[in-house]
């Protein structure tokens, strides 16, 4: 599952920025390039924090979790 998630983040960012292109052409006004363009700034770091989990979970850090402490 981990390059699942490492290549979720490469292709929903495209898809996104293609998205978003077509968007603006359509209407060209600026209220549209500003939502666009807060979608996309605000989308890529999530998508980032995508392949990064892929990352991990494909290295095997998710495989054996810490039991929790009953000394809490």
């Amino acid at each position: 599952m981990g390059v699942v998630w490492m290549l979720l983040g490469p292709v929903a960012i495209f898809f996104l920025v293609n998205t978003a292109l077509a968007e603006i052409a359509k209407k060209p006004v600026i209220d549209t390039k500003i939502q666009w363009g807060v979608f996309v700034v605000v989308f890529i770091p999530i998508a980032i924090g995508l392949m990064i989990f892929g990352y991990y979970a494909f290295k095997g850090e998710y495989d054996h979790m810490p039991q929790r402490s009953e000394e809490l």
